[in-house]
């Protein structure tokens, strides 16, 4: 692995260095306060920090390295996500560089057991999944925090103490020029599986290690493999294991490989050992190293995401396996279920309260993506006999029966949560289908008064992340409080051109669905009224 990679590449064009600020020569007692602290500079601690100061809040975001992470770790990003990155302003140049894939094929030794399709339908901005290295995601949101003079980005910032306070929280950052302090009204931890603020406050992981390895190797190669992620259970270039293959950017294809739990970890990662698994595998040798990792599957998680002025999100949180895309995509999803509710807190227009739900919405959520994760993991790598014996007899029916190619688990993709908590309003009135009171919204295609062709999604952007109504015109308008957004869909709004919209919202004329900031659905009416609205929004913004 002596030759430039992409990564040595792409890090040397994004070291950053390190510049003295301000906040390090206060003296005497004082010392700088902010709104919110962040600590990690990866996609989650970028988004939030974004999310953030583009809801007007002045962020300090504090990194302990001088570049982006090294290798290309997280490559599977979700439409949710990217969804998320719109609103950032970052997601159509995550789309331009990343490889757009939707079509996964699960194979059995040789043959194809079936084959699937993550977004069947058309009518989306937005793809199933884009592949694209870790380590791009964080050179954009990079530059994009660049553009926003409300965050403070620090790099070389390393945080060596804490202190919590009744309404704020002192971290101690140390730094080449020596230490300093800065406050917060909240710390937010992003700093990763090791998480130095985790162990600051006390707080261990809770959940289980998988002792089956597990060999990652991204590749360089020209080849003619179509975009599509192929999983293989006993392949013949690799029997008796598991192994799985995807298309990134730059002719980089990521390839896993099952070994043994008992191999050394160190033979297992030198180059001269891997080659021959992966020539194997693709037929030839005409490949180059990119990265070579090894890793074991941890499915853990904290008791509780919250611990006085500190807030935990993304790993520094909980830990999954990689299969299913589920690790990067649920931290983001963290950074967006957080954002919106820390700025309401620090403005004092909702109570402390509101960030409980916070640990609610996304403990449930962590929960569901570490038991699919064990699912996964029991299944590709059956610690007993009796797990072993059951994955031989569903792999042989997948061949022969539809319901046993359901039972297949070669990974779950990450889909977006379904939060039930007590910012939801039930529905009041019956509803055939559509987004339930706790889901992320549905895109559609529309069309502005102008022709202009555009998204629901789209829509919502420009509603300026706050609460936003959506309406289906029945001739007269809704009348939802002051600094609710509206998004009306016919009769001098957007239109509609291929009734997607209708049909996904369930929607008849007057319909009209209440979205938080996330986009989630707080409320949905069938004959929407002025006192019904404010009952919903009371009740998602934590103010009934």
């Amino acid at each position: 692995m002596a030759q430039a990679t992409l990564q040595t590449e792409i890090q040397a064009k994004t070291r950053f260095g390190y510049s003295r600020h301000a906040d390090q020569d206060v003296g005497g007692a004082g010392i700088a306060m902010y709104g919110v602290v962040v600590v990690g500079a990866g996609p989650v601690g970028l988004s939030l920090a974004i999310d953030l100061a583009q809801r007007g809040q002045s962020v300090v975001l504090l990194d302990d390295a001088d570049r982006i992470g090294e290798g290309s770790r997280a490559i599977c990003f979700s439409k949710r996500s990217l969804e998320f990155w719109d609103r950032l302003g970052v997601g159509q140049r995550m789309v331009d560089k990343g490889v757009v894939w939707k079509v996964g094929k699960i194979f059995h030794g040789a043959s194809l057991l079936y084959q699937f399709d993550l977004l069947p339908e058309e009518g989306h901005k937005r793809p199933a999944f884009i592949n694209l290295q870790q380590f791009y995601a964080e050179a954009y949101l990079v530059d994009r925090v660049t553009e926003l003079p409300a965050i403070s980005l620090r790099w070389r910032n390393k945080v060596v103490a804490l202190e919590q306070r009744n309404d704020h929280a002192i971290v101690t950052v140390d730094t080449p020029d020596g230490p300093y302090r800065i406050g917060a009204n909240y710390v937010v931890a992003c700093d990763g599986a090791r998480s130095s603020l985790r162990q600051m406050v006390g707080a261990e992981f809770t959940g289980q290690v998988f002792e089956d390895q597990f060999l990652i190797a991204d590749v360089r190669m020209t080849a003619e493999f179509p975009t599509e992620r192929w999983f293989w259970f006993d392949p013949p270039f690799h029997a008796g294991r598991s192994a799985l293959l995807h298309k990134q950017p730059d002719d980089i294809w990521r390839i896993d490989l099952q070994l043994h739990r008992d191999a050394d970890p160190l033979a297992e990662k030198r180059p001269e050992n891997v080659r021959p698994r992966i020539a194997r595998m693709l037929g030839h040798d005409q490949f180059d190293f990119e990265w070579i990792s090894l890793y074991k599957f941890q499915c853990r998680r904290m008791a509780r995401f919250i611990h006085g002025r500190v807030i935990f999100a993304g790993d520094a949180a909980h830990q999954v396996s990689p299969f299913g895309a589920r690790g990067a995509n649920s931290g983001l999803e963290d950074a967006e279920n957080l954002a919106w509710k820390l700025d309401r807190v620090l403005r004092k227009t909702s109570p402390e309260a509101l960030l409980e739900s916070y640990q609610v919405e996304r403990s449930a959520a962590a929960d569901e993506n570490i038991r699919e994760s064990t699912r996964s993991t029991d299944f590709m790598a059956p610690a007993t006999r009796q797990e072993a014996r059951l994955r031989k007899a569903v792999l042989s029916l997948a061949s022969e029966t539809e319901f046993g190619k359901r039972m297949v688990n070669g990974g779950r993709l990450s889909v977006s949560s379904i939060y039930q908590t007590s910012l939801s309003t039930s529905d009041g009135e019956a509803w055939r289908g559509g987004p339930c009171p706790g889901a992320s919204m549905p895109d559609a295609p529309t069309t502005g008064a102008s022709g202009e062709t555009g998204y629901l999604t789209d829509a919502f952007s420009k509603c300026g992340r706050r609460f936003t109504l959506i309406e289906f015109a029945n001739g007269a308008k809704a009348d939802p409080p002051d600094g609710v957004g509206v998004i009306r869909v016919g009769e001098g709004g957007v239109s509609d051109p291929a009734g997607l919209a209708a049909a996904r919202y369930c929607a008849e004329p007057g319909s009209a669905y209440l979205l938080r900031p996330d986009g989630y659905v707080a409320a949905r009416f069938r004959h929407p009224t002025r006192r019904a609205i404010e009952a919903a929004l009371a009740r998602a913004s934590g103010n009934d």
